[in-house]
């Protein structure tokens, strides 16, 4: 027998506030899933599930017919026969939250593992225990164990600088901070919470950072895909795949210690490249143990066997999918090149991330033609 899915993609337990639109991101993931899966989209969503059905319809990617416009947690109880697949397995925001106790009862094994190693603290630990090279990071149960936190500045200069303060538990990037000297660290820290988990991590001169992706099915773990960042500055905007470099023997060893522990589903690391003249190092800064920005984009992809392709996201000004002007550019299965939409709900306010389908010259393309038309 085959068990189908259910699919909520919700963030709202694994998010900061201040994303704009996080809400509307449950839609995303309609593109991976099957005619014969559910999938829990919101309600402000509806409005554009025409557009992008006639659109999805259009470039030959199947979809869920079965909706259910309420992402509550709640309903998954209602399909005990369905498989569930969802953004992140916890709740980052309360670790005593209703979600997350839901989420143990289900799961205690997949659980407490996705608690654990999205600590990056806990993760720096099972790297050293498994000899996957990481960047220097010195791990503190809170600031008050910082040599030189609440004391003499002199104390932090043993540090190497820059480096990055990281809370233990971050999220899209919340609460980290650049920090040029020891000044400007001592003074961060006087900023920071008494009663948090934190790091202080030097700065690795990447010349890229990559994504790692692993799956978790009933047929065990497997590698899914290594795409690199596409950064504007230090902001990433987008991945793109394939990678040049795919040091998945770095990270191997902790994906398999995950899935001994009872992972599933997706997850992703990110490692910085160094390369050294001839030579190149790969370092291992942490583990999204969850979906992410590259997951959506890579699972459209395989579903249309498109081998060269960038995940990218834009600001538009307008607000519907009707008024985005696809033509001539919209996705072709012949071609295997063109636009194709993944993160489709953020619309209503503004955003919009696609999938540039054809090698990097086309992609090129068809950026700059899509950002002329938005």
């Amino acid at each position: 027998m085959i068990r189908h899915k259910l699919f909520n993609h919700d963030i709202m337990t694994c998010t900061d506030e201040s994303v704009l639109g996080n809400h509307l991101y449950s839609g995303r993931v309609l593109g991976l899933t099957e005619i014969e899966d559910i999938i829990q989209l919101h309600p402000e969503l509806k409005s554009q599930w025409n557009a992008i059905t006639a659109h999805y319809d259009r470039v030959g990617l199947n979809y869920s017919q079965n909706v259910i416009w309420d992402v509550s947690l709640k309903i998954c109880a209602d399909y005990p026969n369905y498989d569930i697949s969802v953004f992140y397995f916890g709740d980052t925001t309360n670790l005593n939250s209703w979600q997350a106790t839901w989420f143990q009862e289900l799961d205690a094994n997949w659980f407490n593992v996705v608690q654990s190693i999205n600590s990056k603290n806990n993760f720096m630990k099972v790297a050293k225990e498994l000899g996957v090279k990481v960047p220097k990071t010195l791990c503190f149960e809170t600031k008050t164990a910082i040599p030189g936190a609440g004391k003499a500045i002199a104390n932090l200069e043993t540090f190497p600088y820059p480096c990055y303060l990281k809370p233990a538990v971050a999220v899209a990037g919340a609460g980290i901070h650049r920090c040029e000297n020891p000044e400007y660290l001592a003074s961060v820290l006087q900023k920071t919470p008494n009663d948090i988990p934190l790091q202080i991590q030097e700065e690795v001169k990447a010349s890229s950072f990559l994504n790692l992706q692993y799956q978790v099915t009933e047929a065990g773990l497997k590698r899914l895909a290594a795409t690199y960042q596409i950064l504007d500055g230090c902001t990433h905007i987008g991945n793109r795949y394939p990678s040049p470099h795919q040091p998945w023997e770095l990270v191997d060893p902790i994906a398999k210690w995950m899935a001994q522990k009872g992972m599933k589903d997706v997850f992703a690391f990110d490692v910085a490249v160094v390369e050294e003249g001839e030579n190149t190092r790969y370092l291992a800064i942490e583990c999204n143990p969850r979906f992410n920005g590259a997951s959506y984009p890579t699972g459209i992809a395989n579903k249309l066997k498109v081998n060269h392709w960038s995940g990218e996201t834009f600001t538009t000004q307008y607000r519907s999918l009707d008024e985005i002007d696809l033509s001539g550019i919209e996705f072709n299965p012949q071609t295997e090149t063109g636009v194709v939409f993944v993160n489709w709900g953020s619309i209503l306010v503004g955003k919009i991330g696609v999938l540039l389908a054809g090698n990097v010259e086309q992609q090129d393309k068809l950026r700059s033609i899509l950002k002329q038309r938005l």
